[in-house]
């Protein structure tokens, strides 16, 4: 009991906000998803277009979030963008953080951090602006979503099912990004398109 207290105290620290809609527009599922320009870890300009016919994950990340390290630190996350590779996916990890606020980070320390967590993301993009994060309306860390090679946004959520901070609960949890990638490959329409995203606010 001592434990899950600690546990509940600690993930209420970082608990979501709650934003007004007006701030977080977020894109339809079904249809296309927007078109956004970034810089990633080693300066270089990425546009969503340059992907255009392949499946694209998005992933929104913050170090310091322990719903983050639940998932890194655990190796569901790496087991995850590991999965999309496979399939032929491009995952790109997007960190909106703002400079000054939590789970900022530099070129050096984006890049560091990856290798550190063995982290397979095709690109890690540096958006302290938040603008395309706003543009996405993400709203946690983690906050994912799936676009397919038509450049259809096919799902929005979380990694799983299980919305606690909790590595014990992976075990038991569906993974909905693996599964929607899985329904992409197949050719068939996203049997959960959409799920609650769960973790820490981004720090816009």
């Amino acid at each position: 009991m001592l434990r899950n207290l600690t546990l509940a105290v600690a993930v209420a620290a970082f608990a979501p906000a709650v934003f007004a809609e007006s701030v977080f527009a977020a894109p339809v599922v079904g249809e296309l998803a927007p078109a956004f320009t970034g810089t990633d870890v080693n300066g270089k300009t990425v546009h969503l277009a340059d992907y255009a016919g392949k499946t694209v994950v998005l992933e929104w990340t913050n170090d310091q979030c322990p719903y983050v390290r639940k998932h890194y630190g655990s190796g569901n996350m790496q087991k995850t963008q590991e999965a999309a590779a496979a399939d032929g996916a491009v995952w790109l990890t997007i960190v909106s953080s703002a400079e000054g606020k939590q789970g900022y980070v530099t070129p050096d320390q984006a890049k560091a951090l990856t290798a550190d967590r063995g982290a397979k993301p095709s690109d890690v993009i540096l958006d302290p602006s938040g603008a395309i994060g706003l543009t996405y309306g993400a709203q946690t860390t983690p906050h994912i979503f799936v676009i397919a090679g038509d450049g259809r946004l096919v799902y929005a959520g979380g990694i799983d099912d299980k919305a606690t901070a909790d590595p014990a609960d992976i075990p038991s949890a569906k993974n909905l990004v693996i599964a929607a990638l899985e329904d992409v490959k197949a050719g068939r329409p996203v049997q959960t398109p959409e799920s609650e995203p769960y973790g820490c606010s981004i720090k816009y």
